[in-house]
């Protein structure tokens, strides 16, 4: 019979800690979800050269310092350095169906990743996009 008590008593608990793990997580709310898409939308809208970045990301560093040697100064926005940065990854994710930094907007066009912003520096596309002479570009 004590065993028995037991475990009902384990299962019980079991139970209990499943719902207070449950309850502390949770996803993001429809209207953080929505939130974090009317920044993107407006933020992508209201700037020439947006990059969507971490600030430890090797990759999204490659890409900022391609505007750098266009004297360009792009609006970027850290994500792991705002509370809705995740929110934000999301909405991106949704938008163009990556989840990974960095991504590169300009003129609300949608350029890519960081490999994606170097070919098109490289190519010339990138100046040609920004309405600006470059003569000479190192590689990256």
């Amino acid at each position: 019979m004590a065993a028995r008590v037991r475990a009902s008593s384990i299962f019980a608990a079991t139970a209990t800690l499943a719902m207070i793990a449950a309850a502390s997580f949770s996803w993001p709310s429809a209207s953080a979800a929505s939130t974090a898409s009317t920044f993107v939308k407006e933020t992508i809208k209201s700037h020439q050269i947006v990059i969507f970045s971490k600030s430890y990301c090797p990759y999204c560093r490659r890409a900022k310092a391609v505007f750098k040697e266009l004297n360009q100064t792009p609006y970027v926005v850290e994500l792991d350095e705002r509370d809705d940065g995740q929110d934000i990854q999301a909405a991106l994710g949704q938008l163009v169906g990556k989840r990974t930094v960095p991504q590169v907007f300009i003129n609300g066009k949608h350029i890519g990743g960081s490999d994606d912003t170097v070919e098109a520096y490289e190519s010339g596309e990138l100046a040609k996009l920004l309405g600006i002479d470059v003569d000479e570009k190192e590689e990256m």
